[in-house]
């Protein structure tokens, strides 16, 4: 009988599991008035495959985790009661040794993985706290390692320092051929690199923050024939940094390319504005260009001879639509979902 009752169990529990997974909004509060109180519980019970939208309400509080939702969970919606408030964190990095003796490496020093397709995250804050909060300098720490297909954020905050945003493939999926990703009025902050990586991404309306000693925003590496890299439309450059003393970017691969599109562009930005990493060949093959930069940091004439300023005409070619859309043109929606908390 006692037997009995245990099989009994687990068959109820395990319907309990597929119930939650099955439905269309799952919510985490820490405070246990939700389904779950953290948000690794919530993304473990996407199935599979999954071919239909997922809404996971997450409430405030201060998650540390480090998150994975993995390569097969696709069509995963992550909102949060408020982005200030509502904080996905941990303090892994490069470098860090593990109980078995092993290091981290940047690969691995992030916060939350998306691999899975189809992801769409709202009103959350990334993070990593890897020597912020220590105040310990430490090398590369990820918050968020993206690199699904169809990827949208808005209105979201990517906080670290060296390496905090990670845009593009994992070794093991470079057979892919679209790793596209939408950014719409998002809050990315860092030093060093902080935007790097191969995917096809664009940044809407974006706010970018230089941190004190952080002499480079991008590090691209665009794969050798897509046509677009990084592109940035509307944003603001801002920094705590001396004046003329940020690159806007520099090439992690020859092939890298990013464009700043009527971008306003702060002091801290150097007049040469790019940088070639200590690698002339990628002077001829890198893809750097501005059209209509405008502030302190937005001198054309002073920009670095193998960059370029666009003409009219080519600028109008860089919208959301024409850069994004793919084989499957792919059309990017950045507006916020109505949902009550």
């Amino acid at each position: 009988m006692l037997l009995k009752h245990v099989i009994l169990g687990i068959f109820f529990a395990g319907l309990s599991t597929v119930a939650v997974a099955q439905r269309q909004q799952i919510t985490v509060a820490q405070d246990g008035s939700g389904d779950f109180t953290t948000v690794q519980a919530a993304l473990n019970t996407v199935p599979a495959n999954n071919s239909s939208r997922v809404v996971i309400r997450i409430k405030k509080g201060i998650y540390k985790e480090k998150l994975k939702l993995d390569s097969t969970q696709h069509f995963v919606t992550l909102i949060g009661e408020d982005k200030a408030a509502t904080v996905l964190t941990y303090d892994d990095y490069s470098g860090k040794v593990l109980p078995d003796g092993s290091k981290l490496r940047t690969s691995t020093s992030g916060s939350f993985y998306i691999f899975g397709n189809d992801f769409r995250a709202e009103n959350l804050t990334f993070e990593n706290t890897a020597g912020r909060r220590s105040g310990v300098p430490v090398g590369q720490a990820v918050a968020a390692f993206v690199t699904g297909d169809r990827a949208v954020f808005v209105n979201c905050r990517f906080l670290g320092n060296q390496d905090t945003l990670y845009t593009g493939m994992p070794d093991n999926q470079e057979h892919r051929t679209d790793a596209r990703q939408y950014y719409k009025d998002c809050y990315i902050e860092g030093t060093v690199d902080f935007i790097f990586g191969s995917a096809t991404a664009v940044f809407d309306r974006c706010t970018i923050f230089s941190k004190t000693n952080g002499p480079y925003v991008t590090a691209a590496a665009t794969p050798e024939g897509k046509p677009y890299g990084y592109v940035f439309l509307n944003c603001t450059l801002t920094s705590d940094a001396p004046p003329a003393s940020v690159y806007l970017g520099r090439p992690w691969r020859n092939f890298a390319k990013t464009v700043f599109i009527n971008c306003q562009l702060g002091n801290h930005i150097r007049p040469e504005g790019w940088h070639n990493w200590d690698k002339p060949d990628a002077e001829k093959t890198a893809f750097y260009a501005e059209y209509q930069s405008k502030g302190p940091g937005a001198v054309p004439a002073s920009r670095v001879v193998w960059s370029k300023q666009l003409t009219a005409q080519e600028a109008s070619q860089y919208k959301p639509s024409n850069i994004l859309a793919g084989n499957d043109q792919w059309k990017p929606d950045g507006k916020l979902t109505k949902i009550r908390f």
